[in-house]
């Protein structure tokens, strides 16, 4: 009987049950895009990911990504997860990982507290600021006003597969008070706005950090993201462009917190990396910790 091996995995941290979690389905070659749904589906989690083989000579594996409604480009958080898993099974490293939006470079990072998995991806794009009426629907969502944000940073979408609204908050203790009308930004992303929204801050409540954000994904399924690789990278590209990098251009790289506030804490850092005096990319690294293992049988999942 062939199975397909099912891992469920904490991302952006050390400790089971905090971070981000993450489904990983190895032997993914013998399910279609039918059954890859399925099991997003009854895993629960916000992504998981299905590990390929490569189809190319430029990449080392591929991987699909499937949130519990739909197929999406690309995950960070569970491209962390899944390369822990290759790690953890003594699969060897893979540097070259495809999906829909291209290639991404990955690299273990040993560290004193275990090793960390990075990803690095082309600068993501800023597409400008949000002003008129969308910025005021998206305050009014997020129960803030104008005293509330922090003006070196005007509210702007980014991203393009997939666009994220970033919104910089004045300090921590406006970060740990949101309550938003989940509803309502819901209704926005139906409306054509950005299906997620994330509010950082620059001025974090914790003292081991540089950053700290919240992000509310409601049109996706998920009221509250526990941890995300990838607006982290848009944090970064919009940050280069504010010359507002934590520390300086010269240190280039940043802390970043988010989950605590739902009680999964998680970290990661962020790096920039310039060609010249331009941005050329990002990378995103933490580690990720195993939490169980099973196997699902392939006819389990026919028609």
């Amino acid at each position: 009987m062939s199975r397909v091996r099912v891992f469920q995995v904490d991302a952006f941290t050390q400790q089971p049950f905090s971070g981000n979690p993450a489904g990983v389905v190895l032997d993914a070659e013998q399910l279609d895009a039918r059954q890859m749904q399925l099991i997003a589906r009854e895993l629960g989690n916000g992504d998981t990911a299905f590990v390929l083989p490569a189809d190319g000579a430029d990449h080392d594996l591929r991987v699909r990504f499937f949130t519990p409604r739909s197929e999406v480009g690309f995950v960070g958080h569970a491209t962390v997860a899944a390369h822990a898993v290759l790690a953890n099974l003594g699969l060897g490293a893979r540097r070259l990982q495809k999906q829909r939006t291209g290639i991404v470079a990955i690299e273990r990072v040993e560290g004193t507290r275990g090793p960390r998995f990075s990803f690095t991806q082309p600068a993501p794009k800023l597409q400008g600021p949000i002003g008129g009426e969308l910025r005021a629907a998206l305050l009014e969502g997020l129960g803030l006003v104008a005293a509330d944000l922090d003006e070196r940073c005007p509210a702007t979408l980014a991203g393009e597969h997939s666009t994220r609204n970033l919104i910089a908050v004045r300090d921590g203790s406006v970060l740990a008070r949101l309550k938003p009308d989940l509803a309502r930004l819901a209704g926005l992303t139906a409306a054509g706005g950005a299906p997620g929204t994330f509010v950082y801050t620059l001025r974090p409540a914790r003292p081991d950090c540089d950053t700290e954000a919240r992000m509310f994904c409601p049109a996706l399924g998920i009221p509250e993201d526990p941890v995300s690789g990838n607006a982290h990278a848009m944090l970064a590209a919009l940050l280069c462009q504010l010359n507002l990098l934590p520390g300086g251009a010269q240190r280039a790289r940043f802390r970043a917190r988010q989950g605590h506030h739902m009680d999964r804490a998680g970290e990661l850092e962020v790096g920039v990396h310039f060609q010249g005096a331009a941005l050329d990319s990002v990378s995103v690294s933490g580690a990720a910790v195993v939490v169980f293992a099973t196997s699902i049988a392939v006819t389990e999942l026919a028609a």
